[in-house]
């Protein structure tokens, strides 16, 4: 009798440890499984959280929308006249054709950051923008005057953007003609995308969000070529 209380007593003993086991490695696998899942999402957060973007992006994309603006309003002028030799006119239209796309890119940008663009009327009045003594950005988003970026109109307010076309030099390709106008476009186109490479190479060093610093690379080394290709134009002029 003793025997048979002690093996009942035994097998209730075996019966407790064995559901007692099971219990615990059903825990570690729901902590396992918990801790896996987490380990997954995170990094997607992180991945999310990652596109940040900087001043310096926003910067960038509101200088270079009114930048690309000219220089189609440059090709523009240029398409528009007369006896312009075919390989001038193709560099106007390539020119055209690559910038229009990224001004609707940059600005689509600043939507998505909930900013605003700078302000442009249709004749800008780009001979201000190297006048000494403009404003200059502090550390901060806002400009030395006490504006914010946000509120930062075009002509008052507007950051130096090196290779803009003042008016006059506008005026200079409006009223050239023929072999004069191309060799005029040329020159100008030049030096505009000297000042559009500088500012990618800021945007390239300084920038955060992956895609603008992105388009900042392929504006600097389309331009560079471009550059190379309208200074060979200009010794068939």
């Amino acid at each position: 009798m003793n025997k048979k209380a002690l093996a009942a007593g035994a097998v209730a003993l075996a019966v407790v440890f064995t559901a007692s086991a099971c219990g615990d490695s059903g825990n570690d696998g729901g902590a396992t499984a918990a801790t896996g899942t987490s380990a997954t999402s995170a990094p997607a957060t992180s991945q999310a959280n990652s596109a940040d973007f900087d001043r310096e992006d926003v910067m960038f994309s509101r200088m270079m929308i009114p930048h690309h603006a000219q220089a189609i309003e440059m090709s523009d002028i240029l398409l528009a006249k007369d006896g312009i030799p075919e390989p001038v006119r193709a560099m106007a239209e390539q020119i055209k054709s690559e910038q229009q796309p990224e001004i609707e890119q940059f600005q689509a940008w600043l939507d998505e950051w909930g900013m605003q663009s700078m302000h442009r009327e249709d004749s800008p009045r780009t001979d201000r923008l190297h006048m000494p003594g403009g404003p200059h950005m502090d550390d901060g988003s806002h400009m030395d005057d006490g504006s914010h970026m946000g509120d930062m109109p075009y002509e008052d307010d507007m950051p130096h953007m090196d290779g803009m076309m003042s008016a006059r030099d506008m005026q200079e390709l409006s009223d050239a003609q023929g072999v004069d106008a191309a060799r005029l476009f040329l020159e100008q186109m030049i030096v505009h995308h000297e000042g559009a490479i500088e500012m990618a190479q800021d945007e390239i060093e300084n920038g955060e969000y992956p895609g603008t610093v992105d388009l900042a690379r392929t504006i600097a080394e389309t331009q560079q070529k471009e550059i190379e290709t309208m200074r060979q134009l200009l010794t068939t002029l």
